[in-house]
């Protein structure tokens, strides 16, 4: 069906704008269409794999709606009472033009399946037959990894490959086959969860129990040489001096920022202490830095501040522990002699992640067996805010000159055509290991690539086909939603807080109305429709370069002048003539918003109201990867749905609400969608992944392509395996999302996928 009424209007899907059919969709939601032949209401399909369509919400109703060619044929034989013909225009009915929807496209191109695993052969070592006889195998790489035991070896593990069947059996064999003491052997991960894991399928190996695991030093790079710390130094390690929580640590760089009058509701302190965790990661101390800009010169004067309150107080953070340990062994060579003694034999997971004072201590400690196994993928290296490299993956044959490398290469998760896929996204990188990954089956259909209109048609379509997938008997845990940054969630949480379906979010993703640009704006549309919201009048004082400080005073002439709080803006005396002008003339300016659509309010916020000039000098202030002009055309996406600023405000507050209960309620569901940051999903699996924003600006980031412009292709190359990364999450099925807008800006398909369709 292609036609529907609303309010009698006539609306034909074959002549209505890609634009426009969001805006059908929601009419329909609301019950406001109905079918053109028996007036029952009709829904809008705005799915994926097929072409928009009418239905009837009342599936046992199957009306055979009349086409345009069919309906003029009749209409010319009808004759008034005369006998006369009516006159009737066939030409007009039959020659409007369709408008060409950008259906769905399967990735093509990949090369014909080949399994290339020929049987897992049988093994003369008596351990590793015991293994297979258990169900744990091993093909031949695999098998090389774990026999390798002297010296340094490099397991490049590609996505999927099995590297913690490889770890744990390698350390298993190491204690059954090879007859070493469980004692020597530290296996280092990068959590704890992993570290557990690892520990109980130890356990279920055969002969393996907790008495020959008694001495193996296991877990997290923190943990290992925080106990190494507290056992040499106890009384400068205790464990009530150390900073645990972030807000802890913000404010003692807040209290350092008043010295610089950085505001606290401007700076953005949260970027600044991620700023300091780099630098300290990259062994770099205070006078060490060498500032690139403004914002780099703040938080180097906030990072010494901040060392010099530990110092005084005798505090330290997380990332000191590794630093304290680093220096405690250098600065004592009998301390560091005793552990090079004491452990011969290192493995390391997920070697592309670490950074350069935990490369560092590990090259300490090997020396001068160098016994380490370093299992870890360049491709996969993602983590550069940290101070991770995939240098140290690239140069390690340098540092460890008799370094053998092994490849597995056999992915176990993905089906053919999405290991093929990412092989060919990921092949454009120049500063890599050369390699290509094969998978093992080919069960499942080419990734595919669909074209929404914008944001909110891509969150419609994606949550249209989960509702499918799922009433066909699908698990909501099957599914993953993944994206770049956080701020591209925002439609895709809306539509589904308005759904049935059961879904988690990261627990450190807050509200996009939560933002601190979002929620300025937002308080000049409450300022317009209640002058007298105190949250709204202290929300906007950024945006007006006044203190928080300044409220009191706004309050004040409230009182004393018996007017609102938004009249008593333009009474605030600042000792500039220039400031003051303005913000004489700003309640006239916020008045007037209340008649306007949100959109058009939103626009002359930002245009008439000088929000823009505060953007421009401090939006932009903090993390380059979320930037505060950004979030402006994420709101102005979202306001396009809303006829009046009460329904925008109404909704912002309705989410703000849902981001919360979601969380809450996050711990009960035992199957759920997940929606979170590629980042956060690397190790995670699921049946089927829609990655979304694959624009140039979403991924790859237009930080990234900033520095590509100014000759670095760095951070272009991370960009790319990001993306390498979300596709090798799913295992039968990838639905890679291409918006043709971005932002309310027409949007370039990333570079990454160019070729692949």
């Amino acid at each position: 069906m292609k036609r529907a009424y609303k309010h009698n209007m006539m609306i034909d899907l074959e002549t209505a704008a890609p634009e426009g059919l969001q805006g059908i969709y929601d009419a329909a939601k609301k019950g406001l269409l109905s079918c053109t032949v028996c007036g029952s209401p009709v829904s809008l399909y705005l799915g994926i794999l097929e072409k928009p369509h009418l239905f009837h919400q009342n599936s046992k109703i199957d009306c055979l709606e009349p086409s345009i060619s069919q309906k003029a044929e009749t209409d010319e034989r009808q004759e008034d009472e005369s006998g006369f013909r009516l006159p009737k225009s066939r030409a007009i009915a039959a020659k409007v033009p369709e408008i060409d929807w950008k259906g769905a496209a399967s990735i093509s191109g990949n090369p014909a399946f080949m399994n290339t695993e020929k049987g897992l052969p049988a093994s003369d070592l008596p351990y590793l037959n015991a293994l297979s006889q258990s169900g744990v195998r091993l093909d031949s790489m695999q098998t090389k990894a774990v026999t390798s035991v002297d010296g340094p070896i490099l397991v490049l593990s590609g996505a999927g490959s099995g590297k913690t069947r490889v770890l744990t059996v390698r350390t298993a064999y190491m204690i059954m086959e090879c007859g070493i003491h469980a004692n020597a052997i530290m296996l280092v991960t990068f959590t704890a969860k992993a570290s557990k894991e690892m520990k109980e399928r130890l356990l279920s190996y055969p002969g393996m129990d907790r008495a020959r695991l008694t001495g193996l030093v296991s877990g997290t790079f923190h943990s290992i040489f925080y106990r190494i710390l507290i056992y040499h130094e106890p009384i400068k390690w205790r464990k009530e001096s150390l900073l645990k929580r972030d807000w802890e640590k913000e404010h003692i760089l807040k209290t350092a920022g008043r010295e610089k009058n950085l505001d606290e509701k401007e700076f953005a302190f949260d970027a600044a202490l991620q700023q300091i965790g780099l630098w300290k990661n990259s062994l770099l101390l205070p006078d060490m830095v060498r500032p690139a800009d403004d914002w780099e010169r703040d938080c180097q004067f906030l990072y010494r501040k901040y060392e010099e309150y530990k110092e005084l107080h005798h505090k330290y953070d997380f990332d000191d522990m590794l630093i304290g340990c680093y220096s405690l062994l250098k600065e004592n060579p009998g301390i560091l002699e005793f552990y090079q003694n004491r452990f011969s034999y290192f493995l390391i997971d997920e070697f592309q992640d670490v950074n350069k004072v935990q490369y560092e201590l590990i090259k300490l400690l090997a020396g001068p067996k160098n016994h380490i196994c370093a299992v870890g993928d360049d491709d996969q290296a993602i983590y550069s805010f940290r101070g991770s490299e995939p240098e140290y993956i690239l140069r390690f044959e340098e540092d460890f000159p008799d370094a053998r490398i092994v490849k597995l290469m056999n992915n176990y998760r993905s089906s053919h055509q999405i290991v093929a896929t990412a092989n060919r996204i990921i092949a454009r990188n120049k500063n890599r290991r050369n390699k290509k990954m094969a998978a093992l089956h080919d069960e499942a259909p080419p990734p595919v690539l669909f074209f929404p209109y914008d944001e909110e048609q891509e969150a419609t379509m994606i949550v249209e086909d989960l509702k499918e997938k799922i009433a066909n008997g699908a698990r909501p845990g099957d599914f993953a939603i993944l994206y770049r940054t956080h701020s591209m969630s925002r439609a895709l949480f809306e539509r589904l807080a308005q759904s049935n379906l059961p879904f988690v979010i990261d627990q450190d993703a807050d509200s996009f109305y939560n933002r601190r640009i979002v929620k300025g704006m937002l308080a000049f549309l409450s300022l317009s429709i209640n002058p007298e919201d105190p949250q709204a009048a202290a929300d906007i004082l950024p945006a007006l370069f006044l203190k928080q400080n300044m409220l009191q005073q706004i309050k004040a002439q409230s009182i004393l002048q018996d007017c609102t709080l938004l009249e008593a803006i333009s009474l605030i005396k600042t000792g500039f003539s220039f400031q003051e002008r303005k913000l004489a003339a700003l309640p006239a300016g916020i008045k007037l918003l209340k008649d306007l659509s949100p959109a058009a309010a939103l626009e002359r916020i930002e245009k008439d109201l000088g929000y823009s000039d505060y953007i421009k000098k401090r939006g932009n202030e903090g993390s380059t990867a979320e930037k505060g002009s950004d979030d402006i055309r994420d709101l102005k996406v979202a306001a396009r749905r809303f006829a009046s600023i009460r329904e925008l405000l109404d909704h912002a507050e309705h989410m703000r609400a849902m981001n919360a209960e979601v969380k809450k309620m996050s711990k009960h569901f035992q199957s759920a969608i997940q929606l979170t940051t590629i980042h956060r999903s690397k190790g995670l699996e699921y049946e089927c992944v829609y990655m979304i924003g694959a624009v140039d600006g979403g991924i790859p980031h237009d930080y990234a392509l900033d520095a590509y412009r100014k000759g670095d292709s760095k951070l272009l190359e991370e960009e790319r395996r990001l993306l390498y990364v979300a596709a090798t999450r799913a295992k039968k099925q990838l639905m890679i999302s291409v918006p043709q807008t971005r932002r309310g800006k027409t949007a370039l398909p990333s570079r990454f996928i160019k070729g692949l369709y």
